[in-house]
């Protein structure tokens, strides 16, 4: 048996902590492509005027 292996109540902690933790990842996403949106519309504004 290895030096940091879980049982079975352990792995069902583990998995539901790294479950909590996944949306943070893809909010950043998210974030970043509406950004990215606003970026550009302004840009289109001002090549626009």
């Amino acid at each position: 048996m290895g030096k940091y292996q879980l049982d079975e109540k352990s792995k069902a902690l583990a998995a539901k902590y790294q479950n909590g933790k996944r949306p943070a990842t893809s909010n950043k996403k998210e974030k970043l492509d509406q950004i990215r949106e606003a970026y550009l519309k302004k840009k289109q504004e001002k090549e626009q005027k």
